[in-house]
């Protein structure tokens, strides 16, 4: 998984305030908790923080705040939702570039504490119109190993809330014994525009499938665990010398033009079965091949995952060119032609300020069916 730079790491200046009206979600209103900058502002001196795949965490926050006066309120008595900006995914280890989120559990418990100390709202609900969001590997089990992740569970101080992750399985799965709703991974905008302008009008998709990424060759690694169970591991050693097959196992600053010129993207599980290759390629018009059992993927509303994509089972990707290729001969153009659709690549995208049906618009429309929770709409409905 690749990151594009994105240089504006402040939160200080809002953008001009976006068309986006309370009462197209039934009059919600959001409460933007002002926590100490320990808890997100100064996570922003990593330069990653802001534009790896972890960093919806931060573009949320912002757009967020991009809403006053809209959707999100200063007045928290008026509020349905209390959101808590704490960043818990800007921590990596400078050994091997993982995040670091052993600190998570102990940040959000003291973010916690703060607010339930100095405003009624927390104990009011015990945290039940509260919002976070965990963006990272296993959700809010925050952890990187699922193992770990199952083992440790999710937080008992969370377990009322409402969390906003990227970790979502249609089966059952302790990482997901929370009110939740599943975001898409983050992908700089303004990545997308560099490699969409520099994209040939006319220029012909000559790569027919393509993946770039970790594809270990013995995939035992020192924890004893196997990454992506294997599944990267076979695509390799199956078609790591078939020619219809571009497969690449270093990194390259580049990678998205490799997306633009591809017909399919492959999308294996990796630790976690969510990869931004579902983003980056409806984005860039390639079809993502969805290799990762149970997935969840987030706006099914929005967006119509089976019109775009195609979904192997994992114990199928040995069968990987054969399938493709009855795709190719069959349905590829209506596949593609589906995902010409600007609404739904906007539905991925999160832009700030925020956008008419982009990812925060989608956020915002997820919160507004859950308005039972929310105490003001219980006073005003009694």
């Amino acid at each position: 998984m690749f990151e594009s730079k994105f240089h504006d790491h402040t939160l200080g200046s809002v953008p001009q305030r976006p068309n986006i009206k309370t009462d197209l979600f039934n009059n919600l209103k959001i409460y933007v908790y002002d926590l100490p900058s320990k808890f997100n502002k100064d996570w922003l001196e990593n330069n990653r923080c802001s534009n790896h795949l972890f960093a919806a965490e931060v573009a949320l926050h912002k757009a967020l705040l991009s809403l006053d006066g809209d959707v999100r309120t200063k007045d928290p008595y008026e509020a349905d939702f209390f959101f808590l900006p704490v960043y818990v995914s800007c921590n990596f280890s400078t050994i091997n570039g993982f995040p670091a989120i052993g600190h998570a559990r102990s940040l959000i418990k003291d973010a916690i504490g703060l607010v339930s100390a100095q405003y009624p709202f927390w104990n009011r609900t015990n945290g039940s119109d509260h919002v976070f969001i965990a963006t990272h590997d296993f959700g809010s089990c925050f952890h990187t190993m699922e193992d770990r992740a199952i083992a440790d569970g999710v937080p008992k101080i969370l377990k009322n809330s409402i969390v906003l992750q990227t970790f979502g399985v249609s089966y059952s799965h302790p990482c997901q014994e929370v009110e939740n709703v599943v975001i898409p991974p983050y992908v700089s905008p303004e990545s997308f525009q560099r490699t969409q302008k520099n994209i040939p009008v006319a220029k012909e998709r000559d790569i027919w499938v393509f993946f770039r990424g970790k594809m270990e060759i013995h995939p035992k690694n020192i924890s004893g665990r196997f990454y992506s169970k294997q599944i990267r591991t076979e695509i390799w050693r199956s078609y790591g010398g078939d020619r219809r097959f571009y497969l690449q196992r270093q990194r390259f600053a580049g990678y998205q033009s490799e997306i633009a010129r591809s017909v399919f993207c492959l999308c294996p599980l990796g630790w976690a079965p969510w990869s931004p290759r579902l983003v980056e390629s409806v984005i860039l018009g390639c079809v993502p091949v969805i290799i990762a059992d149970g997935i969840r993927l987030p706006f099914p509303s929005a967006v119509r995952w089976p019109e775009i994509s195609l979904t192997v089972s994992e114990r199928d990707v040995g069968k990987l060119g054969e399938i493709l290729e009855h795709v190719a001969a069959t349905n590829l153009s209506v596949i593609h032609k589906n995902l010409e659709n600007s609404s739904i690549k906007q539905a991925l995208m999160f832009n700030v300020p925020p956008r008419e049906g982009d990812a925060t618009w989608q956020i915002l429309e997820a919160l507004s069916k859950k308005l039972n929770r929310s105490v003001r709409r219980s006073n005003i409905f009694v």
